[in-house]
């Protein structure tokens, strides 16, 4: 049940950006006249369709095979490898007919709609359903807590984060998104005075094992808010109030350092020392295999302010673009050798894992935000078949003043495709090698 929920939610998401893409370059060919002859969710291969209905020039329809979607659009030389329109003279209602910038347009028109789409998906899951956010400076109360990936590159706990890249920051989570761990200067203050750090451009990799940023809001007092009932802490003696000052002799006065300290004595009896109204103690606690020993923290009061509609739009636009942005880093490091492209790539079996077992609207819109950016930067990218190498054909057509001839544009074509159906089997085969072996 749980793999048809994240199926499901994968095939949902999928329909909702192929149809976008592919509106895309239809409303953009008929803007300019041009006919479209099919309009179709998923692929129709070997002619086999769920559905299809006509209407004008364009048939509609949903495909069997649900890994993308197209427009055949007339007078181009597409997946389809249709030539039969070529043999004759161009009409005015066919593609190559038009001048080279309104081709231009109609084949960057999927990958804008994807942007457009990713903006507003990621804007309004900010309005709707995190409807607030955690201002830095409630952070900078107590200063950050800092784990060993922070440590490593000069932060230190206690640090006030101020701005990154010289831009002063807002919200706490432009201080800890991925995009930082690809390269960043974060600006701190520290004892009064500021300080900038570079952040490594290789440090995700880091990231990537631990899962630990650089740092976190944990920088405050471990003091026991409540305990679990019949947990390893009430058993122990632990009380509502007392303040954890050690494990094992290692300090944990602050709940990070706690959190970090636990998991290392998984399974095993520790001395916590305490302190219950100023009277210090040390009381002997299990800790489980999860590496926690059954109580609630008590949080510091940190105020959470709401988005206004501007800062909905602001911080939408800029979530989404670094969702672009961090992708073209991650391939450009897989294609200078920096990366496996077995451990950067991830196929539909990894993706729909990533929609989780329970139907989740924030999570579901959120992965297919970030999925709507990364098909647009996939589809511009410069291979044949792929919107971005019919985009560079049409540019190197405006600045040469000729075009390619059609049989280049048919070598091409079979080209792109074969170079796109090796990497989806390279994708489908690391999807299932890393999902069983």
């Amino acid at each position: 049940m749980e793999g048809l929920i994240m199926t499901l939610q994968l095939i949902l998401s999928l329909a909702i950006l192929v149809t976008l893409h592919e509106f895309g370059h239809f409303i953009t060919a008929r803007m300019f006249g041009i006919r479209v002859e099919k309009f179709y969710l998923f692929f129709d291969a070997w002619g086999f369709k769920l559905f299809k209905f006509k209407k004008g020039d364009t048939e509609y329809g949903i495909g069997w095979l649900p890994l993308g979607g197209y427009v055949k659009i007339a007078g181009m030389i597409d997946e389809s490898m249709d030539k039969t329109q070529l043999d004759k003279p161009a009409e005015e209602w066919e593609f190559r007919a038009k001048p080279a910038w309104q081709r231009l347009i109609v084949m960057l028109g999927g990958v804008t709609v994807n942007v457009i789409l990713g903006i507003i998906i990621f804007t309004m899951n900010i309005a709707i359903f995190e409807k607030q956010f955690l201002p830095v400076d409630q952070v900078n109360k107590d200063g950050v807590y800092v784990y060993k990936l922070g440590q490593q590159i000069g932060f230190k706990s206690g640090d006030k984060v101020i701005a990154v890249n010289d831009q002063k920051i807002e919200r706490f989570n432009d201080a800890t998104s991925i995009g930082i761990l690809f390269g960043a200067k974060i600006t701190i203050e520290r004892d009064g005075k500021l300080i900038d750090i570079q952040v490594p451009d290789t440090i995700y990799k880091n990231f990537k094992r631990t899962h630990k940023h650089l740092f976190g809001i944990e920088n405050f007092p471990t003091k026991i808010d409540s305990l679990i009932q019949e947990g390893n802490a009430e058993k122990a003696g632990l009380k509502i109030g007392d303040a954890i000052m050690a494990v094992n002799n290692i300090e944990a006065s602050t709940y990070g350092e706690l959190v970090e300290t636990l998991p290392k004595f998984k399974n095993e009896l520790v001395n916590i020392t305490i302190n219950r109204a100023g009277f210090i103690d040390t009381l002997s606690v299990a800790v489980d295999s999860l590496g926690k020993i059954g109580f609630y923290n008590q949080f510091p009061d940190m105020k959470l302010e709401d988005y206004s509609i501007g800062q909905a739009i602001k911080y939408g636009t800029s979530d989404a673009l670094e969702t672009m942005i961090v992708n073209i880093k991650g391939l450009g490091k897989v294609f200078n050798g920096e990366e496996k492209a077995t451990e950067s790539v991830q196929g539909p079996i990894a993706i729909a894992t990533m929609f989780g077992p329970v139907w989740d609207w924030y999570r579901f819109w959120k992965l297919t935000g970030m999925l709507s950016m990364v098909l647009a930067f996939m589809n511009v990218l410069p291979i044949p078949a792929l919107d971005g190498g019919h985009a560079m054909f049409t540019i190197y057509e405006m600045v040469a003043r000729r075009k390619p001839s059609d049989k280049f544009m048919e070598y091409a074509q079979m080209s792109g495709m074969i170079i796109l159906l090796a990497l989806m089997v390279f994708v489908f085969g690391n999807d299932i090698y890393q999902k069983f072996f």
